[in-house]
């Protein structure tokens, strides 16, 4: 998860944000305390004040009539307890609680607030003195009122509860846009990682890099480059086996004619002719083995732009493959036939699609017993071209067909041949841009192998 570089882009937005609203939510806690407190005192401050405004003399003596309205202004739904008192200098108590909670360290005219407790709960209250004169007498008075804090604490909830409620909002709503835009500006990624791995191995295209970002381009570019030098050393490789093929080529053919010729010289001991034999069949397996490498490396280096340039017609290659076959499948008594529907127009290379019926029908000759079938088909439908083998020979396993395409490996020990026929046939339907699948031949004896192309869009030129 640490790795995701979506979880750490919110990582880096999240700690911040939430550093903010902690910042910003004890600020604004701070500011509606202190609001609440100013309500508060503002109301201990008027009622205290109406109180004293009621503090008179009469008859010599110091009265106070405490109005209502006076303790109206702490009326709230919390159950305050609030609390009164007036008391002369000397300790007389003229209204109010006795045991008022608390007393300012030094009361003066100006009022003085000061906190304090009762019974468990806080106590807000205020005191300030009053001066009383009368005939050249003069009184101080302490007024004093408090209440609890239930009231100014949950001011300060309602103030302050909104505020946090919409900051956690504002992160909720940011890590949602976040993703969401993450998720579309990670298109373009996500699609080059799309576009790297559905591609085939050997496909060395470079990257394309539209609607990518700036930040991601170099990145690809690296990526583009490494493919480039890839490619070259592909190409290098390819062109040495080919080379090397082409190089075998004629010397093998002189020493398949120089074998010949031992063969049919006389006066040869019969050891000697079976040596000279066994040489001449090796010789035709190097010579079979070199044809082979020059067409895989020329399948693997097709170019399906160039091959997409004229229309071939798969039914008349299939039909003269079939005819060139005639005598390999007669010899080994094989039932060759062919089924085709008519023209079958596909866009490639004639020499490779060749190449391709006849590995395709040559394995299934080769690997059927005596007297067995092998019938290739060609059928059109639609925007397909469809081409299809079919044996009656032993068949191929479920777990080696996978395998089967892949060069050198055979199937099966007992037949001859050099592993690269399936290779070859996968090279050219992926350089056709085809598709191709092994399965069991009818009443899931021998191998059915069918090739699906493309069928060409423009019609086939006129036969000369």
């Amino acid at each position: 998860m640490t790795n995701s570089l979506r979880m750490r882009l919110l990582w880096w937005l999240l700690v911040p944000l939430a550093l903010y609203v902690f910042v910003t939510g004890k600020s604004e806690f701070d500011n509606a305390r202190h609001t609440a407190d100013l309500v508060q005192d503002n109301q201990l401050v008027s009622s205290a004040r109406m109180i004293a405004g009621e503090v008179e003399w009469v008859d010599g003596f110091l009265r106070v009539d405490v109005p209502p309205a006076a303790l109206e202004v702490f009326v709230s739904p919390y159950r305050d307890q609030v609390f009164y008192s007036v008391t002369v200098e000397d300790g007389q108590l003229l209204a109010g609680t006795p045991d008022f909670p608390g007393s300012p360290t030094a009361a003066s005219e100006r009022p003085t607030f000061y906190d304090a407790g009762r019974d468990g709960d806080a106590v807000r209250a205020v005191a300030f003195v009053r001066q009383m004169y009368d005939n050249g007498a003069t009184r101080r008075v302490l007024v004093s009122v408090g209440k609890t804090v239930r009231s100014r604490d949950a001011m300060a909830q309602q103030l302050w509860q909104p505020q946090l409620v919409r900051q956690i909002e504002m992160i909720v709503l940011a890590v949602a846009l976040v993703c969401i835009g993450l998720t579309f500006e990670l298109r373009p990624l996500m699609k080059v990682k799309e576009d790297v791995a559905d591609r085939d191995p050997m496909q060395l295209a470079p990257i394309r890099v539209e609607r990518l970002h700036t930040e991601l381009r170099p990145i690809v570019d690296a990526i583009n480059q490494c493919i480039a030098r890839l490619g070259v050393q592909v190409a290098a490789q390819r062109r040495f086996i080919a080379d090397a093929a082409h190089q075998l080529r004629t010397p093998l053919t002189l020493l398949g004619t120089q074998l010949q010729f031992a063969r049919q010289h006389g006066g040869i001991e019969p050891g000697l002719a079976e040596a000279l034999a066994a040489m001449h069949r090796s010789n035709r397996s190097m010579v079979g083995l070199t044809n082979k490498l020059l067409l895989l490396a020329q399948a693997e280096s097709a170019d399906y732009a160039r091959l997409a340039s004229e229309p071939a017609d798969l039914a008349a290659i299939a039909k003269e493959v079939a005819e060139d076959l005639a005598l390999l499948a007669q010899t080994r008594e094989i039932d060759l036939g062919a089924e085709l529907d008519g023209p079958a127009p596909v866009t490639g290379h004639p020499g490779l699609l060749s190449a391709l019926v006849a590995n395709l029908a040559e394995n299934a000759i080769r690997y059927t017993q005596a007297g067995g079938h092998v019938t290739v088909a060609v059928r059109t439908g639609g925007t397909k071209v469809t081409l299809v083998v079919t044996d009656d020979g032993p068949g191929i396993a479920p777990e080696a067909r996978s395998r089967v395409f892949e060069p050198f490996y055979r199937a099966s020990a007992d037949t001859e041949g050099t592993g690269l026929g399936l290779a070859i046939v996968r090279e050219i339907v992926q350089a056709h841009r085809g598709e191709i699948t092994l399965g069991p031949g009818a009443g899931g004896r021998g191998v059915t192998a069918t090739v699906t192309l493309a069928a060409a869009r423009n019609p086939l030129p006129p036969a000369a």
